[in-house]
């Protein structure tokens, strides 16, 4: 629990002064950037969160992987090594992101379907998603084929589940009710 409001506490640090050096958007491409490349490797976070490694080791490795990285990410990267909470990167990455798209006033709509959505659906989602919610989103195509047809929208906290997979469901349920 103090592990999470210590990187909200960091995500906070960093984008505040990431505003103020107008960097906050090349910062937040990198946080995106760390959150997937840890994702994607479970030895660079065996890495992260082992004590066994030497501080200065992570930092080299985390220099090799994110050369091109702004100036406040590695000053972020030096602070959590300095004050022993490097573990924390990924969810002080993650909290990053979250924090700048509150400030941009914008969120990430994620899409099911059964099939990719077409340039035409996916303008049409995104102007339900401000008509519901009031602000921008970024639409986040997943492709679940077990959803049969239809789809399933979440927004933040607000799910839409409007599945084939779904209907038939509740079908189901009423006809063994009765």
């Amino acid at each position: 629990m103090s592990g999470s409001r210590a990187a909200i506490r960091y995500a906070k640090a960093v984008l505040s002064l990431a505003t103020d050096h107008k960097s906050a958007d090349a910062v937040n491409s990198d946080m995106k950037l760390i959150t997937n490349t840890i994702a994607q490797s479970e030895d660079l976070n065996q890495m992260l969160q082992s004590p066994v490694v030497k501080s200065s080791d992570k930092k080299a490795v985390l220099i090799a992987v994110f050369k091109n990285a702004n100036v406040a990410t590695i000053n972020l990267i030096d602070t959590l090594i300095a004050n022993k909470r490097l573990p924390l990167l990924n969810n002080v990455a993650t909290s990053y992101v979250q924090l700048y798209d509150q400030l941009r006033g914008s969120q990430v709509a994620t899409v099911t379907t059964a099939i990719p959505l077409s340039a035409d659906l996916k303008t049409k989602v995104l102007a339900k998603v401000k008509e519901l919610t009031g602000k921008e989103a970024e639409v986040e195509n997943i492709i679940d084929e077990s959803i049969l047809g239809g789809f399933i929208l979440r927004v933040g906290d607000i799910q839409y589940n409007a599945s084939i997979a779904n209907k038939l469901d509740k079908l189901k349920r009423e006809f063994t009710l009765n």
